[in-house]
């Protein structure tokens, strides 16, 4: 069975994580999610690798905050897909754990959400862009698609009715 991994260096990521979890269940891929710090657990980090990898796990996602080493860590032991979503929670706010996920020496690569609650979710989105190249979720790609024309469409409609109260005050004032 094809799934994706969820890895957080702490319990208090869960409440960014949530929304990678949220995002993965709206397009129905599976995932496991664990608890394990890049210094503090290496060894169970990696063990979750490599068993995640023999069970099937086809795309890692690492989510820590300040050093942010977890993505790098998980790149450095499997070829499989990795995205780091950095957090908050430094004296930079996040700017430390985003510039540390994305400074990956050649050859061993993260992809790199953004920092936060929108990383989170774009994590998800990216997995599942990456799930709809396997023949069983080739599904995706539409599913991506249709939800961007919608997203579309609401801008579009927000611009509408934006347009509408612009017009009512110019109406009221020319009264």
């Amino acid at each position: 069975m094809s799934f994706a991994v969820i890895l957080m260096g702490s319990k208090s990521d869960w409440s960014i994580m949530r929304e990678c979890v949220l995002t993965l269940e709206k397009f129905r891929i599976p995932y496991e999610i664990h608890i394990s710090s890049a210094h503090r657990s290496a060894h169970r980090t990696i063990e979750i690798i490599k068993d995640s990898e023999s069970r099937g796990a086809k795309v890692f996602i690492g989510a820590a905050g300040m050093a942010a080493h977890l993505a790098g860590v998980i790149a450095a032991h499997t070829v499989k897909p990795v995205i780091a979503v950095p957090l908050t929670g430094g004296m930079l706010d996040g700017l430390d754990s985003l510039l540390s996920s994305v400074q990956m020496p050649k050859g061993i690569p993260v992809a790199t959400m953004s920092v936060g609650k929108a990383g989170a979710i774009n994590a998800g989105y990216f997995v599942a862009q990456l799930f709809s190249f396997l023949p069983q979720y080739s599904h995706l790609a539409q599913k991506l698609q249709e939800e961007r024309e919608n997203e579309a469409k609401k801008l579009l409609n927000d611009t509408e009715l934006i347009q509408e109260e612009i017009n009512q005050s110019i109406n009221r004032i020319n009264r």
